[in-house]
């Protein structure tokens, strides 16, 4: 690195959670940092997020990377501006047969290394008294939480800054060029380049195909004590992962606040962020048949986010195809909270050329560019 004021060591484009846990992590190993962000701190797909902590164990890939990431989290939990709370997640089965299927998820989390206990119906009802008559039971992962990952992305930046990391505030990122980068006021920035800039990847690496999978949630009045746990349905990951134009799925959460956080939609092919009722709607019936009470809530706000979606639902973390010093983080989809802090050290090791803690093959950008 020379002395131009212009020259860093790595830029970040883009301050999401992702963008923002990158920052912090390069700068915390003496690396001096660029970010380059347009809109607000955390905003995007961070501000529509629901907060999760969770371990998804539907593909051994992401399993790992959010067991990495889950045990960088702990540090956190101490911290008030992040709004960590440890209210556990509950999986609920329907039936005998998502029962079943509940055991062999504990016992995957549990190789993994993550504690997890399954429920019959009785400690189902025991932990959630508030859920609908006739389930069959469930699962707990009792040290799972929540943040909130606007705040989140907020702390990481303050973090970077501190470090003597240098924000590009209200500019954009206008094209990649060798070497650099050039932002739409025409300052240049030199050095290697790591974008994470989610939906809006294809703006700067075409070749990487990206998809906005558009998602409502719903926040209520405070309801302390109505629901303990973060309560998602055993069929959740088939909505997660499926490829329908639309899906809804019971997602709820209890935030520390006392008020409650209702999920979750997906949408392809909806581009627009205005508010669905159709599709609020749905979601919120989906919710109301696991936990009826909810009907009588009084809701208090409706938004939508946009979740950046890969072909194959993995995140792209590595070098740019054909690049030259360009990384990139984009396409958690809706693990991109979870999933920020183990990325973020994933990159910095590969940036620096050490072996990452877990292997990076099944993440690397190279699996679209082939």
């Amino acid at each position: 690195m020379n002395g131009n004021a212009t020259t860093f060591d790595l830029i970040v484009i883009g301050a999401g959670i992702i963008g923002a846990s990158c920052a912090d992590a390069a700068s915390a190993e003496g690396m001096r940092v660029a970010i380059v962000e347009p809109g607000p701190i955390g905003g995007g797909a961070t501000a529509a997020a629901m907060g999760h902590l969770v371990a998804m164990d539907d593909d051994p890939a992401e399993l790992a990377l959010a067991r990495y990431s889950l045990g960088q989290w702990e540090a956190f939990s101490d911290l008030k501006e992040a709004e960590f709370s440890r209210c556990g997640t509950l999986w609920v089965a329907r039936n005998d047969r998502e029962l079943a299927a509940a055991g062999e998820r504990v016992a995957r989390l549990k190789a993994a290394g993550i504690e997890a206990h399954p429920l019959d119906a009785q400690a189902l009802y025991e932990q959630e008294p508030a859920l609908v008559a006739g389930l069959a039971g469930g699962m707990l992962v009792p040290r799972e939480a929540v943040v909130y990952p606007p705040r989140v992305a907020n702390v990481l930046m303050q973090r970077a800054q501190a470090r003597g990391a240098r924000l590009y505030a209200g500019l954009r990122a206008q094209s990649l060029e060798r070497g650099g980068v050039r932002l739409d006021d025409d300052t240049r920035l030199s050095g290697p380049v790591l974008v994470a800039t989610g939906c809006a990847l294809p703006a700067l690496l075409p070749m990487l195909p990206m998809r906005a999978r558009k998602g409502h949630l719903v926040i209520t009045d405070r309801y302390p004590d109505l629901i303990r746990h973060q309560l998602l349905e055993l069929g959740y990951a088939d909505s997660a992962h499926g490829d329908a134009d639309s899906s809804v799925a019971f997602n709820v959460q209890p935030r520390p606040t006392g008020q409650i956080l209702i999920g979750s939609s997906r949408e392809f092919h909806a581009n627009d962020a205005t508010v669905s009722p159709a599709m609020v709607q749905r979601m919120l019936e989906r919710s109301f048949s696991f936990v009826p009470r909810l009907r009588e809530l009084q809701a208090l706000r409706i938004w939508t986010g946009f979740r950046p979606t890969t072909p194959d639902g993995r995140p792209y973390l590595g070098a740019v195809p054909g690049g030259i010093d360009q990384w990139v983080a984009a396409g958690h989809e809706g693990l991109g909270v979870t999933t920020a802090l183990g990325s973020a050290k994933l990159m910095i090791d590969l940036i620096h050329g050490r072996q990452p803690a877990i292997d990076p093959a099944p993440y690397s950008p190279s699996r679209m560019a082939a």
